[in-house]
């Protein structure tokens, strides 16, 4: 548990310092016989940040109650 909430409290403030990751991947538009068009199109995952304060907490319940037992 203590290992967990270790992971939950680091990955709670990267996702303070991060609040979203984008990434670009080719979509083929057109695909007609011998002529194939393609585009890059950017796409973004982003998350609120009270969602790394939440994982921060949670970690941090986690390794309390390991320290408890």
């Amino acid at each position: 548990m203590k290992i967990l909430g270790t992971m939950l409290m680091v990955i709670g403030v990267i996702m303070f310092v991060i609040t979203g990751v984008s990434y670009t991947i080719e979509e083929t538009i057109v695909d007609a016989g011998p002529i194939e068009l393609k585009a890059d199109r950017e796409r973004e995952i982003n998350w609120p940040p009270y969602a790394g304060g939440v994982a921060v907490v949670a970690g941090l319940a986690l390794v309390g109650i390991s320290r408890k037992r």
